[in-house]
């Protein structure tokens, strides 16, 4: 293992051991652009009875390229049940151009917000890893995990199940 995964893999483990203590709290009030432009409070998003999953990408990141379309089948098999998606794109208002494109390139149906990696912080409670991350919100708007990382749509499910205290439902 190169000295640089082993740091990083290092830093996962601790920051994952770490997280718990944040989990729980409300989410912040943070106003941002949406992908049309319009201003939006990201409380508009989460907190309204139903699980948020808020993933967290970049329009550089080469794994959010290859993974992000899992996002968006599990926001088309739950937006009409308990669970939806937003997106916040990290790549701040500079980048706007950058973010439009990867939301439109990649057929992101969800809302996208357009940020930076302090609001992603915000967001997730504590320091901002990098991307994709994956912060899931209760239905009354408290954060309750967080994952940095790829996941599948299975991942995501079997992460809201065991948020929910149930088994996975299978589409």
């Amino acid at each position: 293992m190169s000295t640089l995964r082993f740091w990083i893999f290092r830093w996962l483990i601790i920051s994952s051991v770490a997280m718990p203590l944040v989990v729980g709290a409300s989410t912040p009030n943070v106003v941002l652009k949406d992908q049309d432009g319009k201003t939006r409070n990201v409380n508009e998003f989460i907190g309204q009875g139903k699980w948020t999953v808020v993933a967290v990408w970049s329009s550089n990141c080469p794994i959010c390229r290859r993974e992000i379309h899992h996002t968006s089948f599990f926001y088309d098999e739950y937006k009409k049940r308990d669970a939806t998606v937003l997106g916040l794109s990290v790549d701040s208002e500079r980048g706007r151009d950058k973010a439009l494109r990867f939301i439109s390139d990649h057929g992101l149906e969800y809302p996208n917000l357009i940020g930076d990696p302090t609001v992603a912080s915000m967001l997730g409670g504590g320091r901002f890893v990098g991307t994709p991350t994956f912060l899931f919100y209760s239905p009354d708007g408290k954060l309750a995990a967080h994952r940095v990382g790829p996941v599948t749509v299975e991942q995501l499910e079997e992460m809201l199940a065991k948020l929910r205290g149930q088994k996975p439902i299978s589409g």
